[in-house]
This record gives C-alpha cells, structure tokens and sequence, in this order.
C-alpha cells in the first residue's frame, strides 16, 4: 500500500471517531500499518479532530523513529508498536477514552458477554489487563501497557477478541484495517454501554449460555460465516 493512501485512510478512521462520538477533544487515535516498509501511520498528539488531515499523519518506523512528519506521534505510539509486532494479523489499532468502557476499566472488571449484541462482536467477555507494576510505570509506561496487552490476550487469534480493557486506563481495539478497529471501538462502548444498564437492572445477571455467545459469534466470523450478503 502506498503511505499517501494509508495517511487518507488512518485520517478517515480517527475522524470516524469524532463523528462517532466517542473521543473528547483529543482523547483517542488510531494507526494503520504498511507491513511491507515497516512503518505505522498514526494521530499527530494533542491535534483535535478539527484540525486532522492527511498531512497531518505522523509515519513512524517499527523501532519507534518517526520517520516523516512535522508533528510528534501520539503518546501511545509504543503501545500500538508493540501490537503490531506481537499481532501480525492486525492492520488497525485504536485507543479511546469513551466513557462506559472507561468506567468498566476503571472499575478494574472484564464485560461478561451477557448476551447475543456482545457475542457478535466479541468471542467472550471483554478482557481486562493486570495493573501495571511501579518498575513497569517508571521504565516504560506506553510500551508496558502493550506487554500488559500481549499477556493478557495470550497465544490466540486477536482478531476473535478484538478488544481490551487496560486496568484503571481504558481501551484498545484492533482489526484488519484500521476502519475495522475504529468499528471495533464503537461496538465496545456500545457493549460496555449495554452491560451497565444490565447490571443496574440485574446485579447479579450472568453470561449468555456458551452455545448461544457460539452460535452467535460463528454466524458472523466463522469458517462458514452466513450474516450479511456474499461478496
């Protein structure tokens, strides 16, 4: 993929974002990955949405160098780096503040997948990291906070748990692309959304029956997956 293609489409998915609702000011990014010259393309740090274009885009090479661009790279630009070298099968990652997912984060639980609205999204309930140690704070807050990731997603296909809650932070979404990762993001606080009002409704609710999250999840990403029209 040509970097002038990929500034467009990384652009696109951050201002999905604002139109979306679920970033404040400048409280989230989103990056894309050119896995063949090995650099991302990410949100310039502390520019609103107003402001973003194209040229804004920061490229940034897999060692951390920004590579071109005026503007320095978002803040989190270690975590999506260590994403992208533990997830080869990921193109997209975005980082929001959106505030039910935030709340679920903060309140250091994982979202049980309570019902079918989550399993089509999500293949279980939404994972919550450990809370980083002192050392990891000090020695290298962002680039932890992607091991924290790594370690909690585990040795399984990313893209079946496309999502993450960080401890006491907030979350992180990925897919193949980075407009699949921003979608990612948007069904998260929808989820999240929905399962507060379960738990103020029900307290104790539990998940769904594992073969319905199953059926549900495998009806739109599995092997022989039916929902929607054929390409």
């Amino acid at each position: 993929m040509r970097l002038k293609e990929l500034r467009e489409q990384v652009c696109e998915a951050n201002l999905e974002l604002d139109r979306r609702k679920i970033v404040v000011h400048t409280w989230g990014n989103v990056s894309g990955i050119d896995r063949e010259q090995g650099v991302i393309v990410i949100k310039p740090s502390g520019v609103s949405y107003d402001k973003l274009t194209p040229d804004k885009m920061v490229i940034v090479g897999l060692n951390g160098q920004v590579v071109e661009g005026d503007l320095n790279p978002s803040t989190d630009t270690k975590t999506h780096l260590v994403l992208y070298r533990a997830f080869a099968n990921i193109g997209g990652v975005t980082h929001t503040h959106s505030a039910h997912a935030v709340a679920w984060a903060q309140a250091r639980r994982e979202i049980p997948c309570f019902g079918t609205t989550h399993a089509d999204y999500c293949n279980g309930p939404v994972p919550l990291t450990e809370p980083l140690s002192p050392d990891e704070v000090t020695r290298d807050y962002e680039a932890e906070t992607g091991e924290a990731i790594v370690r909690r997603i585990g040795k399984g296909n990313p893209l079946a748990t496309p999502m993450v809650l960080v401890a006491g932070h907030g979350p992180f979404t990925w897919g193949k692309t980075a407009a699949d990762s921003v979608l990612n993001a948007v069904f998260l606080e929808e989820i999240a959304r929905i399962a507060t009002a379960t738990i103020t409704i029900a307290p104790h609710a539990g998940p769904v029956e594992d073969y319905v999250l199953n059926y549900h999840y495998q009806r739109k990403h599995g092997p022989g997956a039916w929902y929607g029209q054929k390409k």
